[in-house]
């Protein structure tokens, strides 16, 4: 199978720029994972779509304000640091823009000296590791200073910060939002709920790799980046009941989705745990966990529309998209959504 199967045309003006509100008023196309039936509807109607007994595993990792711009303490200059990983303490992984300000020994200060930078090392890949300083809690002062890190394709200023957070969002450390969460208000939560649908969560942390272009036409060439995930006993617990009760586990997001497959795929049961994945779902994956899966409409080309494609099969897959386009869906991470059930 190649990359270029899974392109499609999509006008410009389909990319969403802002978020809608409320948050459950986005429309939300269902697929059906066996016949390829296609409904639109809008995403609070999702509550009629799940029944008692089921369980929704959404992904509580919360976006870090990972963007930071400061100046070069000898000259300066302006930089842009956009934090990727925690290695220890203050120190991280970063990128780094323009890069060739950023050698070995060279100094920042952000936020008008609340916090300062050093360079420490230069990787092979052009990432560098930057030991930061601060006098308050570390995360304190990013979310003072820091400012969300929207994908490319989302020119608009964010105007509150929180909009790029689901409302479940716990658990800091991810470079880019889950996004088919953010459809989710509370008291669509409580409705779920209370039809007798459990919520449970896990943490995989979303890296800037899943923004990364497959730059192979063999999708099988194709490396992942790795992420790390965690689920705990009590999730553990209500997702193999609900397997055991012969009823249906569903992923919010693909996050969700490869956390749970990853864990079914290296233990043959779902078990609390933590540790990193990079695997790579796409068609011909057999699925171990998944019943149904809620996701956004994704990128051509994407890890993300191969994952979906393995899910539901790729021809209804590809004509769900074409229809969404034809139907002017809003596309991306502040898009709308589907459901494949």
């Amino acid at each position: 199978m190649k990359t270029s199967d899974f392109f499609y045309e999509l006008p410009k003006e389909l990319i969403a720029q802002t978020p809608l509100e409320p948050r459950d008023s986005s429309r939300l196309l269902i697929l059906g994972k066996k016949n390829g039936e296609i409904e639109h509807k809008h995403f609070y109607d999702i509550i009629d779509y799940l029944n008692e007994g089921d369980c929704l595993i959404a992904n509580d990792s919360r976006v870090l304000p990972a963007r930071i711009f400061g100046v070069k303490e000898e000259t300066g200059a302006s930089v842009e640091f956009l934090l990727l990983k925690q290695i220890s303490g203050n120190r991280w992984e970063t990128l780094c823009k323009p890069g060739k300000k950023a050698k070995v020994g060279a100094k920042f200060s952000f936020g008008e000296g609340l916090m300062t930078a050093t360079v420490t090392e230069v990787r092979d890949d052009g990432n560098r590791i930057v030991d930061f300083d601060c006098n308050e809690n570390f995360f304190t002062v990013l979310d003072k200073i820091g400012q969300m890190p929207l994908p490319p394709y989302i020119t608009k200023k964010l105007e509150d910060k929180e909009r790029y957070q689901t409302v479940y969002s716990h658990e800091l450390g991810s470079a880019a939002a889950p996004t088919a969460g953010l459809h989710f208000t509370k008291e669509l939560m409580d409705k779920i709920r209370k039809k007798g649908v459990k919520i449970a969560y896990v943490t995989l942390h979303v890296g800037l790799g899943t923004f990364r272009p497959v730059k192979t036409d063999d999708v099988k060439k194709h490396k992942m980046h790795s992420e790390h995930y965690e689920i705990s006993e009590e999730t553990a617990k209500i997702i193999n009941e609900t397997k055991k009760n012969g009823k249906r586990v569903i992923a919010v997001g693909t996050t969700s989705c490869r956390t749970l497959e990853s864990v079914a795929s290296s233990y043959g049961e779902i078990k609390a745990c933590d540790g990193w994945t990079d695997i790579f779902i796409y068609p011909g994956y057999d699925f171990k966990v998944l019943d149904g899966l809620i996701t956004n409409f994704h990128l051509p080309e994407s890890t993300l529309i191969m994952l979906v494609s393995a899910f539901a099969g790729f021809d209804n897959v590809m004509n769900a998209y074409k229809t969404a386009v034809n139907e002017k869906y809003r596309f991306f991470s502040f898009g709308d959504a589907m459901a494949i059930l």
